[in-house]
């Protein structure tokens, strides 16, 4: 038998099922719709919402009434991948409420079309000769038709992008360098659509110059979950296996909650190089196979209680098969028939844009190296539906291997799965909105500040249970004086906060280096990453930013802490972070920018480690990382010396090397640092 897999769930958010993200206004839309349709006359319009929040039917209001009141000629939707363009078809929006319905000519929706994306390119250009309005085409074919047609030719045009996350501002991209070129022209509105802002290869999806330009609406995570009428808890969790994963699935696969499993890809670390075979150990290890139904192509496996499960295979590569299952699962007859299918086993597929309402447990084995794959392979899990009233993700690691050469790969995937851990918690986690404590501060309405109600004389933690927004009061706190600056504090500090728990060096050091001051990661690392993430801030707008962004993530590590509790990480697994954030910043009392700065952000995530690994493997992932301690550079030095000149001028002396503070003999060492590189050039030009 293998090892016991330790269930340790890194996080557990409880939600108040308020049923108003689901609750439609006169006009048929729902909260998120209504908000993006109030932005509608923008030119260039950037909504970051969930999956299943209803960002489709948003687009078809906007785009509607941009073509009947906005002048402009035509909308062309564009999207990743064929089997999104479902998402555009007819709706009857006047049904619900709305002045028009939403119409697209079949033979304009070219992802219904046969064909390759080179080949509909001339489709393309017939459209934008005729009198239609709208056309639907993947991000493909609009590439080769803007190749082909020239941006001028979409002029007046709506150009609406699907999973905008798709594009980037590297030159290499295509969708963005074509995007890059209809901004600079300035003639075309452009609506882009995204469920998750963040990439994997850390790079930006926009120009800073073009982002600027676009109005931002953001739903998030919480407004949704929270306002759901069925799904109360949502767990995120990593959990370590050795040996095959085949051999340790079933320890994490409750055949008894719908599952998407997600095996990994067979040139990754965790693949047996067998696709097939690992689906046919999945299927054997599940009870006797009983054949596959003829309808549907489900494989039919029967269980040792008698009950028969319904399997879709999504990996066997033979046309005919997958075909046939994935055309029974869009089956729009069967959407809300639970007992149809059991369990989706799948590869590439039944990640964004997947709709299966009834999924209750997400489980990918090997990490994903791009947080927006697990975004939205989550995103599949987070469906509303009778019934549901919890769901999971489960990331399925190989545990490293002394034994084994491949050990830095084996840590390295453990890394990159708590960052996307860390950055999931932050995402799932109520808002959170800072502001100075200072005496004119007075109670916001709306806001509940617990029994006691609003204290002027200490830092307050208000919470508004209908926007999920916490609004926390803090002493020290640099506020941004930009607009800009503002509006990434109050929208974009998700966006910020992946950068920081991406980055290598902060990650390897938090969690494993023994000698670590807090502050060498909250102020200098974290400050050096959102210059370079926003370099057109001025230093004092970059503080801002810095000492918001810190303070979410650590806010949010310290309520998981209070929130989980006892030595077994199980026993208020239940319990919403809104209660340890309150918590946590009411037992401080006097919540201050430099005690925030003092923690360690990722001190909770070593623990909820050292529960989930052997000792053994733990072991080798710290020496593996003690191996590699990173020495100051003459940037750090410049960075350290610039916090001692403020540090000297709040203090009247510069710090001391000899101080008991490490953080104050860090700064100390930064300036020794540069005055020695400053001798030893004057030494050599002498």
């Amino acid at each position: 038998m293998p090892n016991s897999i330790r269930t340790i769930p890194s996080v557990s958010v409880s939600y108040a099922r308020t049923g108003a993200s689901t609750r439609a206004n006169v006009y048929g839309m729902r909260p998120m719709q209504e908000r993006v349709y109030a932005r509608r006359g923008e030119q260039y319009l950037l909504i970051k919402s969930p999956p299943a929040s209803g960002k489709s039917r948003a687009l078809m209001f906007i785009a509607l009434d941009k073509l009947a009141h906005q002048g402009l000629k035509q909308a062309i939707i564009v999207v990743p991948e064929k089997t999104i363009g479902a998402s555009f078809h007819d709706e009857p929006l006047s049904q619900f409420g709305f002045w028009a319905d939403w119409r697209v000519e079949p033979k304009w929706n070219l992802c219904d079309a046969p064909g390759t994306d080179g080949g509909k390119v001339n489709a393309v250009g017939n459209f934008l000769a005729s009198g239609d309005k709208v056309l639907v085409c993947t991000h493909a074919t609009f590439r080769f038709a803007v190749d082909k047609f020239g941006v001028e030719s979409f002029d007046d045009r709506l150009i609406a992008v699907d999973e905008f996350h798709h594009v980037s501002a590297n030159p290499d991209n295509k969708l963005g360098l074509h995007l890059g070129q209809f901004i600079a022209r300035d003639k075309a509105h452009i609506v882009a659509m995204t469920g998750s802002y963040f990439r994997g290869d850390a790079e930006a999806v926009l120009a800073p110059q073009d982002e600027e330009k676009f109005k931002h609406v953001t739903y998030t995570y919480y407004e949704q979950l929270n306002g759901y009428e069925y799904l109360k808890r949502l767990d995120i969790g990593y959990f370590f296996y050795s040996g095959s994963y085949a051999d340790s699935i079933l320890q994490v696969l409750d055949p008894a909650r719908k599952t998407i499993l997600h095996i990994p890809n067979v040139n990754s670390r965790e693949s047996t190089q067998d696709k097939y075979k690992e689906v046919e150990h999945i299927i054997e290890a599940l009870g006797e196979w009983q054949g596959a139904d003829p309808a549907t192509g489900f494989q039919l496996v029967k269980m040792a209680d008698g009950r028969v499960l319904r399997i879709a295979d999504l990996v066997d590569d033979d046309p005919a098969k997958r075909d046939r299952v994935a055309a029974a699962l869009k089956d729009s007859t069967q959407k809300d028939n639970r007992d149809y299918v059991d369990i989706i086993i799948a590869l590439g597929m039944a990640k964004e844009g997947f709709d299966w309402i009834w999924c209750e447990h997400a489980l990918t084995v090997g990490y994903r190296s791009s947080l927006t794959e697990i975004v939205q392979i989550i995103g599949r899990a987070t469906r509303d539906a009778p019934g549901k009233t919890s769901a999971r993700f489960t990331n399925l690691i190989a545990e490293p291997d002394a034994t084994a050469q491949a050990v830095t790969e084996a840590v390295n995937d453990t890394l990159k799965a708590i960052a996307a851990s860390l950055l999931m918690e932050q995402v799932l986690a109520p808002r959170f909105e800072f502001r100075a404590k200072n005496p004119a501060n007075a109670a916001t309405e709306g806001f509940d500040y617990g029994d006691s109600g609003y204290q002027p004389g200490q830092c307050n933690v208000g919470f508004n249970h209908e926007t999920g927004q916490f609004q926390i009061e803090i002493n020290g706190l640099a506020e941004p004086k930009s607009e800009e600056a503002t509006r990434i504090c109050q929208q974009d500090l998700n966006e910020v906060i992946a950068a920081f728990v991406q980055d290598k060096t902060s990650i390897e050091r938090g969690l494993f280096d023994e000698e670590l001051v807090p502050e060498e990661l909250t102020i200098a690392r974290m400050g050096k990453i959102i210059r370079d993430k926003y370099p057109e801030l001025n230093e004092e707008d970059q503080e801002a930013v810095r000492q918001h962004a810190i303070a979410a993530l650590n806010l949010t590590q310290q309520a998981k802490q209070l929130a989980l509790g006892g030595d077994d990480g199980e026993a208020g697994a239940n319990t919403a972070l809104i209660d340890g954030v309150r918590k946590f910043a009411m037992d401080v009392r006097d919540l201050n920018i430099d005690l925030i700065d003092r923690i360690n952000p990722f001190g909770e995530a070593y623990a909820i480690l050292s529960k989930a690994m052997t000792e053994e493997s733990l072991r080798q992932v710290a020496a593996v990382i003690s191996g590699k301690r990173v020495a100051l550079t003459p940037e750090d030095a410049r960075d350290l010396a610039k916090r001692a000149l403020k540090f000297k001028q709040e203090r009247g002396r510069l710090p001391a090397m000899t101080a008991s503070d490490p953080w104050e003999r860090r700064m100390a060492e930064g300036v020794a640092y540069l005055a020695r590189m400053k001798a030893e050039a004057e030494r050599r030009g002498a």
